[in-house]
């Protein structure tokens, strides 16, 4: 195989008109620009160029080879410029995101991202299917550390999260306030699940440093998170999910958050991927978006 830099001599020496002129071209040798061309002519097997004391010129089969490799040369440095595009974030980025990471879904993360980075372009995907992110043609994921295969490279998002059950100040004066958590199973719930053929989602809770979870018999199950919260403002229940979800509502006092002793922390979320090996400038654009919001609170 013809070494392409060889090639790129004769070019030099066809744009040039002479040896000398292709010589400054390429930051060589005038010495470098003769070897190169008799290595080609060489390889392949005519003459390419004919030289006088005076001038040099390309022969006939030179004009001829030298106007497909010209083309071909120019092909091979669009494809290297457009890989050094590629070290600049842009394209569409695909991130599956857990419907209850609240700090990444709120708004002004992603916000500040496009902002930072107007050339790239963010596709979201709000699931809680835990399907391979490869096998579905994703760039990466967040959700909770627990449940990342260990295969993945995971950034932290958040710090350590905790789960609370909350409820309306209206409901929990009319009906009381559970003070252990299988006092629920008398109580009305508000439950989740994530799709129609799977289970209501079971309570965790743990007690003397045992986890255990309650079954609660949801007056009302959904797979929106917002029709919760909402059915719960209006004092129809007890429901249960992430802090941070609830954290406005408990701050205002709208919710009143119950049975805090059973829930403690643990690991929150993460952005997940599977190499770190060249990684895409638009993904590395995200993980150093991260970590950036994490540091700075």
């Amino acid at each position: 195989m013809t070494d392409l830099n060889l090639l790129r001599i004769l070019d030099a020496v066809a744009k040039g008109g002479n040896f000398r002129a292709a010589a400054d071209r390429l930051g060589v040798t005038r010495s470098a620009v003769s070897q190169g061309i008799r290595r080609l002519e060489d390889s392949c097997g005519t003459a390419l160029v004919s030289r006088t004391t005076r001038s040099v010129r390309l022969t006939e089969a030179g004009e001829r080879f030298h106007l497909t490799t010209a083309e071909a040369l120019a092909g091979i440095d669009r494809a290297f410029a457009d890989l050094a595009l590629d070290q600049t974030p842009r394209g569409t980025l695909r991130i599956a995101v857990t419907s209850i990471a609240e700090r990444f879904l709120f708004g002004p993360m992603i916000a500040s991202f496009l902002a930072a980075y107007p050339d790239v372009m963010l596709d979201v995907t709000v699931t809680d299917d835990e399907s391979d992110i490869v096998a579905a043609g994703l760039d990466a994921g967040i959700r909770l550390g627990e449940v990342i295969q260990q295969d993945m490279i995971a950034i932290p998002l958040t710090g350590p999260q905790r789960q609370v059950a909350v409820a309306a100040p209206a409901y929990l004066a009319q009906y009381g306030t559970p003070r252990h958590p299988r006092d629920l199973t008398a109580h009305r719930c508000i439950g989740w699940r994530p799709s129609p053929d799977a289970s209501p989602y079971r309570w965790e809770f743990e007690e003397a440093g045992r986890a255990f979870d309650v079954a609660v018999p949801p007056h009302l199950t959904t797979n929106d998170m917002q029709l919760m919260i909402r059915t719960a403002l209006a004092g129809a229940g007890i429901t249960f999910g992430m802090h941070e979800t609830f954290r406005p509502y408990i701050d205002s006092g709208q919710l009143t958050p119950i049975l805090q002793d059973f829930l403690p922390p643990f690991a929150g979320f993460y952005l997940f991927f599977p190499s770190r090996a060249n990684m895409p400038a638009k993904l590395r654009a995200m993980v150093d978006h991260v970590k950036a919001m994490r540091r700075d609170g």
